[in-house]
């Protein structure tokens, strides 16, 4: 970590193959920065599925009914859309609907690169350490790429709120 880097911009998300660490980008986003670091540090995310993962594209989680259709009981955001960063592997954008003002916890994680969601979806973070352990993450069947008995986010919480 560098000595400009915000330890309050982290996030250590813990899977059953180990510690994945996230730096937020409240520069780029940060009505949707602080609604992931609210929410890990409510405990929100512990045990959520990952949902939906398809094989070079993107691991989704961030949905306690494992639905995709369900989010927190806080509002869902404004588009935070940016042409500042691209989707590269290892981005983490944050999942909605059709909507663009519809992201709420729903967030994905890349795999590879993939322009077509430049400028689409709003970019929240980046895996900065870690990132073998979300290629190791269940995959899904068919285009929607649904896991069934997917991995599942042990425990998720901002780096300055553990011990």
């Amino acid at each position: 970590m560098s000595a400009t880097e915000n330890k309050s911009d982290l996030i250590n998300v813990d899977l059953k193959t180990g510690r994945v660490v996230i730096r937020l980008r409240p520069d780029l986003a940060p009505l949707a920065a602080e609604r992931i670091r609210t929410l890990a540090a409510e405990g929100f995310y512990d045990n959520t599925p990952f949902h939906r993962v398809i094989h070079g594209f993107m691991a989704q989680g961030g949905d306690p009914t494992g639905t995709g259709t369900s989010g927190s009981k806080l509002p869902d955001l404004k588009a935070e859309f940016t042409n500042k960063a691209k989707f590269e592997r290892g981005t983490v954008g944050m999942a909605r609907t059709m909507n663009p003002d519809s992201a709420n916890s729903q967030f994905f994680i890349m795999f590879e690169p993939s322009p077509h969601l430049d400028g689409q979806y709003t970019i929240v973070g980046q895996v900065i350490e870690g990132m073998d352990h979300i290629d190791q993450i269940k995959r899904g069947a068919g285009q929607s790429g649904m896991v069934q008995d997917p991995d599942r986010i042990i425990k998720m919480r901002p780096a300055d709120a553990q011990a």
